[in-house]
């Protein structure tokens, strides 16, 4: 018969480590030409004892071979002891060999009790996680949410329910360690009189006689009168040894138990972030051939996937474009593209510092104004004033955000680099703008940078109890405040913009409903929103006990009023916004904001001597003197115990072993990561055999006519 000429090198490809094959013989069967691809795992990918593609349509001596060494491999992998999940096989054929697997093991008895009972227990840990699963709330409406709008805007949901867990169990605690404590020993007393005299001032915050109504409204909105001298706030829990430790352990117990669960959660989320990153995942392949959902229904659902999948080839192709341009740079262009970058960022600086500055210098304003007696006898004027910070900031974080979008397209970086710099830039906006109300405040309380005269009158109880009697009241107050502030204009952009620009829409399909523009759910802000919020109770909380109660509500408030927003006024984001980035994104802008806040509490616990008059720490020093005094009155044995925890005798074996611990988590990253790198070259390697097989197929054709 006539043989097929043997082909050159150029017909295999670019790559030049495959070999060439060898000529087509007459009669060549589909299972020979099998045998010779670069990996021969492919024969029996199907399944135990199921034949390759092709095995019956040729009789010959080789074809009986094949089908000999076949059924040889096919006996050598059922007699492998390896588990069924591990083999090369589908599903199907999998689930029955570990259903013979069993069965051979209850005839022969070699299945232990210890395997069984494991089992069991395997399976049940396993039902029950699924039933915590079905009973986790909203679970329908988060899915409905990213059917319709994209998984972006499910994770701001879903990211709002994680921060109300932390809030109810914040909750949870200070109610068991603090409000139980304070009624179990005994009623609390009420506020101090204004007849005692001390070298600390006098600190009376319950007013006399009949209150008007306009009153008992600036009370509620600023947390003073009725609200100051209530279990809302710090100087309402009595002096009592018990009840001081309970109240500093309960701050601990929070915020370690909040960081636990954000560790747990980014974690959790990383083998998404990193595959979804990863280059396997973000090619042009897998986009079209493998990420479409066949089980989608609904023409709505069906669009809402194909405009994602196009975005996110148009996000591929536009950064493609901006990578190839940075890699023709010329030097003066390279130079041109660094100047303009640091010149942007000197202006971003300039801003953030102007905001920081704008703050400090807010709250001394408000100071002063708060002493004005034409603002005392103005009603609304005074509650404005008392205000006038939160609105500052909230401008400040309004104002600032658009332009740090104008600024990122300016850089010359992709679009992914753009939503970072910009989340970034809007982060340390939010939370340098806290920080720094939370400095004023601190530069108030101690009289830095004061005159001489409050300097010296501060030396006498090491704060300034002329002006703040009860200081950590006073900050617990400027945090209700925020809180309060931040879920009234929440409402009032819900209610008062969104809405009616949704109706004027509607309404006038023209030039002017043009004009309002159709609005999309802002997934970064939104959630940056969320985490200054979380940012500020994890503040408060000490100054405010009740807040995270407080904030409980208002994020089941905001849960609601989101999703009426989102499936009444908001349409699918032309851009959608990328899921993986807030699997790794956000939970580490959670720890910053966690590990800002822990800062001034510190400072407070360690530093500043807490108030004469008002709160559980009366009498001391400083906040953590009350726990060494604890200490001393427990049994000798826990003494020693709690006094070896702080030597080094404890310290450098525990040094030592964390150590160990995390030259073992190094050595095993580094497994894993050679392991990822083997699965990365068999990915390659089965491409090369599909490049193979077309090849063969090209010539099996040209040499038969048919395969």
């Amino acid at each position: 018969m006539e043989e097929t000429p043997a082909w050159g090198s150029d017909a295999w490809g670019a790559s030049g480590e495959w070999l060439a094959p060898r000529e087509a013989r007459p009669g060549l069967s589909l299972s020979s030409v099998l045998n010779e691809l670069p990996s021969a795992a492919t024969l029996r990918y199907r399944g135990p004892g199921v034949l390759p593609c092709g095995a019956l349509e040729e009789q010959d001596e080789d074809e009986e071979g094949n089908i000999q060494a076949f059924v040889g491999a096919t006996q050598k992998e059922l007699q492998e002891s390896c588990p069924s999940r591990e083999l090369p096989w589908p599903m199907q054929a999998r689930r029955a060999h570990a259903k013979r697997h069993t069965w051979d093991q209850v005839a022969n008895g070699s299945g232990s009790r210890a395997a069984h009972w494991a089992r069991v227990l395997r399976r049940s840990r396993e039902k029950m996680r699924e039933a915590c699963c079905t009973l986790q709330p909203w679970a329908w409406t988060l899915k409905r949410i990213g059917g319709q709008f994209g998984a972006g805007t499910e994770s701001y949901f879903s990211l709002l329910r994680f921060l109300l867990l932390l809030n109810v169990l914040a909750a949870a605690l200070k109610a068991c360690m603090t409000l139980l404590p304070t009624w179990l020993e005994g009623t609390p007393p009420g506020p101090p009189s204004t007849n005692i005299s001390s070298p600390c001032g006098s600190y009376n915050p319950s007013s006399q006689g009949l209150i008007a109504f306009h009153t008992q409204l600036f009370n509620l909105l600023t947390g003073q009168g009725y609200l100051e001298w209530s279990p809302l706030f710090y100087g309402f829990y009595p002096p009592r040894p018990r009840l001081a430790v309970t109240y500093l352990c309960s701050v601990f117990a929070i915020g370690l138990l909040c960081l636990l669960l954000i560790l747990h959660r980014s974690v959790s989320g990383m083998k998404q972030t990193l595959l979804a990153e990863s280059g396997a995942l973000t090619s042009y392949s897998h986009r079209v051939f493998s990420a479409w959902d066949f089980g989608l229904r609904g023409a709505v659902h069906v669009r809402l996937r194909q405009r994602t999948i196009l975005y996110e080839l148009q996000v591929e192709l536009e950064e493609a474009v901006v990578r190839r341009q940075a890699a023709v740079r010329t030097l003066g262009q390279e130079a041109r593209v660094w100047l303009v970058r640091g010149l942007l960022n000197l202006l971003v600086l300039a801003l953030l510092g102007a905001a920081c500055y704008g703050v400090f210098r807010t709250t001394e304003y408000t100071v002063e104004l708060q002493e004005n007696s034409f603002v005392q006898q103005t009603p609304l004027l005074k509650l404005l004033v008392n205000y006038l910070l939160s609105i500052f900031i909230f401008l400040v974080n309004f104002v600032l955000p658009p332009v740090f979008k104008l600024i990122a397209p300016l850089e010359g970086y992709t679009r992914s680099l753009q939503i970072v710099f910009i989340l970034l830039r809007t982060v340390v906006l939010r939370l340098a703008s806290l920080f720094s109300l939370l400095f004023s405040l601190w530069t108030q309380i101690t009289c830095r940078g004061r005159g001489n005269a409050k300097a010296k009158d501060c030396k006498t109880c090491g704060y300034n109890y002329e002006e703040l009697p009860c200081w950590e009241t006073r900050v617990g107050q400027e945090m209700y405040k925020l809180l309060l502030f931040d879920l009234l204009t929440g409402l009032a952009v819900s209610l008062l913009i969104q809405f009616p620009r949704k109706l004027l829409c509607g309404l006038f399909p023209g030039a002017l409903g043009r004009l309002a523009g159709t609005q999309e759910f802002q997934v970064p802000d939104e959630v940056l929103g969320l985490i200054y919020a979380q940012t500020v109770v994890w503040v408060g909380s000490f100054f405010c006990p009740l807040l995270p109660l407080l904030n409980t509500a208002k994020f089941l408030l905001l849960f609601y009023l989101k999703k009426l927003t989102l499936f009444s006024t908001c349409s699918p984001a032309s851009r959608t916004f990328r899921a993986s980035m807030v699997n790794c994104f956000f939970p580490l802008v959670l720890v910053l904001g966690l590990a800002i806040s822990a800062v001034p509490v510190l400072c407070s616990i360690f530093l500043i001597p807490p108030s004469k008059l008002c709160g559980p720490f009366q009498g001391q020093p400083s906040i953590w003197a009350q726990i060494p005094e604890s200490i001393y009155s427990l049994p000798q044995a826990t003494q020693n115990f709690l006094f070896f925890l702080g030597t080094q005798a404890f310290a450098v074996p525990l040094l030592v072993i964390s150590s160990i611990l995390m030259a073992y988590t190094v050595s095993l990253a580094n497994s894993y990561g050679r392991l990822i790198s083997e699965l990365k070259r068999q990915i390659e390697t089965e491409a090369q055999n599909k490049v193979f097989l077309a090849q063969r197929a090209v010539a099996l054709s040209s040499a038969n006519g048919a395969l």
